[in-house]
C-alpha cells in the first residue's frame, strides 16, 4: 500500500478507530462497534464493514486479553463454558451474509445498543457478585457468539453489560473476559466470512496499526482502572448518529 494513495477518508477513518480503539480497550472491549460507525459515517460499503471491523477486532482483543490477563482481571472458571459454546455459533454466523439492508437495520440496531450502553456504563457500577450456573453460561456464549459473527462485533458489548447485570463477576474481571471472549469470536466470525468472498480494504493495514495502537495504550490504562466517563458519554453520541444513519439509509 502506497501511502499517497489514501484519500482524506481513509485518513479520517484512521483516526476514529485509533479513538475507538482506545477507548473501548480501557473497558476490555475490542472496539468493533466503534469500527462500525465509523465506516458507517464515512459510507464503507456493508461488504467490507464486516470483515474489516472482524479483523481490527482480533489485533485489539489479542493486546487487550494480553494486558488484562497479565493484571490478574481473568477467570478461567467464567470463560471456558463461554469460549466453548460462542466460538461454533460465531463461525457459523460469520458464513451467513445478510442482504444489505438487514445488515444496516442490524447493525443499526447494534450501534444505538451500545451508545445506550456507552451512557448507562459511564457511571462505575459496584463489584458485589453472586455465583452462576453452568447451563446459563453456555447459553449466553451460544447466543453472543451467533450474534458476533453475523454482526462483525466481537460480542462484548452484550456480554460486559449482561455479566454485570447479573452480578456473576466484578468489574475488572468482567473486562478481561470480555476480551478473550471477543478475541475468540472475532477469529471464528472472520474464518467464516473468509469461507465466502472477501473484500478488504486497501488502507487496512494502515487502519491495524491505528488500532494497535490505541488498543496497547487503552489496554494498559484499562487494566488498572476504568476510562473516562466524559469519553465514554462522547463515543456513545457518535454510535447514536452511525445508528440512526444506517438503519435511515437501509
Amino acid at each position: 500500500m502506497v501511502l499517497a494513495t489514501l484519500t482524506s477518508a481513509d485518513w479520517i477513518l484512521t483516526a476514529l478507530i485509533l479513538f475507538a480503539a482506545l477507548l473501548y480497550s480501557s473497558v476490555g472491549h475490542a472496539g468493533a462497534s466503534g469500527y462500525l460507525a465509523a465506516m458507517a459515517l464515512l459510507g464503507i460499503a456493508p461488504e467490507v464493514m464486516k470483515p474489516t471491523a472482524l479483523a481490527l477486532n482480533i489485533l485489539v482483543a489479542l493486546i487487550a486479553t494480553t494486558r488484562f490477563y497479565r493484571a490478574g482481571a481473568f477467570s478461567w472458571r467464567l470463560f471456558w463454558p463461554l469460549a466453548l459454546a460462542s466460538t461454533p455459533c460465531a463461525y457459523l454466523g460469520g458464513l451467513l451474509t445478510l442482504p444489505g439492508h438487514w445488515y444496516k437495520i442490524l447493525v443499526g440496531t447494534v450501534l444505538l445498543y451500545a451508545a445506550w450502553r456507552s451512557f448507562q456504563s459511564a457511571a462505575q457500577p459496584a463489584n458485589e457478585t453472586r455465583p452462576v450456573a453452568m447451563p446459563a453460561l453456555f447459553a449466553v456464549g451460544a447466543g453472543l457468539g451467533l450474534l458476533s459473527g453475523l454482526t462483525g462485533v466481537g460480542g462484548g458489548i452484550f456480554l460486559s453489560p449482561l455479566l454485570l447485570l447479573l452480578r456473576w463477576a466484578d468489574t475488572r474481571t468482567i473486562a478481561g473476559v470480555s476480551a478473550a471472549f471477543i478475541l475468540l469470536n472475532s477469529i471464528a466470525g472472520l474464518l467464516g466470512v473468509m469461507t465466502t468472498s472477501t473484500a478488504l480494504p486497501a488502507a487496512l493495514p494502515l487502519w491495524a496499526i491505528a488500532a494497535m495502537l490505541g488498543g496497547f495504550i487503552g489496554a494498559g490504562y484499562g487494566s488498572k482502572q476504568f476510562g473516562n466517563a466524559t469519553l465514554r458519554r462522547l463515543l456513545a453520541l457518535v454510535l447514536v448518529i452511525a445508528g440512526i444513519k444506517m438503519i435511515a439509509t437501509a
